[in-house]
């Protein structure tokens, strides 16, 4: 008989954004983060012998005396998203060919729970593929792709680190907006729920962009490069991620106010850095 594991200690915020794996409990829901799970070796009579492994710290995981005791790591449970993608199983044995105490990984992508059309959501619950949550925070993981795009085309270092730093916020933007309305007391700042200051750092570098590269004082046409130009279609997903929320916070949800503010920004930001990629090669809307 398998059960899902459980960690006996609450994990430390990841600072960067959600990363790594995460965790789920028995029921599906997220119990917590992790970079990874390590097995020292076999272990003695009655001994644990898996730990996590986060941000440094060595954790136990607390697990049921069953013979057989299997688990799911995954990237947070939303079907729509690629953190989705089920890394498969790790089983603790007594016995059998592979030796005793070690972990077995099977591959699994699929995992059919989402045949029936709903998909799950942060820390439990299931809704409909069609709720206006899904579509926010699936067009969250748009805006993140397309900012992936932007970051393969871009041959600067440093624009490539700040696209980077930004798909890891979405992530953050994804946690919050996926979140069982019901559980978002277990939400952590800068991690699963977006805060003030994340909106704050977005302004600060709008406002340091614009001081060193000023707007166009008219309309201009997206193109003038594939970096410019995948950084518009980044802006105008997350001006359609920003659309979806605010249906999702109208049908009656509740929605994080800082959420909303930093698609806000974030929009406004790729429509700078756009510009600044740009150069001064972008032809007006009107023909002169």
């Amino acid at each position: 008989m398998s059960h899902m594991l459980h960690i006996s200690l609450r994990l430390g915020p990841r600072r960067e954004g959600l990363g790594g794996l995460c965790l789920l409990g028995k029921c599906g829901s997220l119990v917590g983060f992790v970079t990874t799970v390590s097995h020292p070796g076999p272990a003695s009579h009655g001994s644990n012998p898996f730990r996590l492994v986060h941000e440094g710290h060595t954790l136990p995981l607390s697990l049921p005396s069953q013979r057989s005791v299997a688990s799911h790591l995954c990237f947070p449970s939303h079907a729509s998203l690629p953190w989705r993608r089920c890394l498969g199983s790790l089983t603790r044995r007594t016995g059998g060919a592979r030796g005793s105490g070690y972990p077995s990984r099977v591959a699994r992508i699929y995992t059919k729970t989402g045949d029936d059309g709903t998909t799950g959501l942060l820390y439990g619950g299931r809704v409909s593929k069609a709720d206006p949550a899904t579509e926010a925070y699936g067009t969250t993981d748009e805006a993140v792709a397309a900012l992936g795009l932007a970051r393969a085309l871009a041959g600067d270092t440093a624009l490539k680190e700040e696209i980077l730093a930004l798909q890891r916020e979405l992530f953050v933007v994804g946690a919050d907006l996926a979140t069982n309305p019901k559980q978002r007391s277990k939400l952590e700042p800068s991690v699963s729920l977006v805060t003030a200051e994340m909106v704050e750092r977005l302004e600060a570098r709008i406002d340091e962009l614009v001081t060193e590269h000023p707007l166009p004082n008219e309309f201009v046409v997206p193109g003038a490069n594939p970096v410019s130009a995948a950084l518009d279609v980044a802006r105008s997903v997350v001006r359609r991620a920003e659309r979806r929320v605010v249906e999702l916070r109208d049908s009656g949800v509740e929605v994080n106010d800082d959420a909303l503010r930093y698609l806000n920004r974030l929009s406004d930001l790729l429509f700078v850095m756009a510009r600044v990629a740009a150069g001064e090669s972008e032809p007006p809307s009107r023909a002169r």
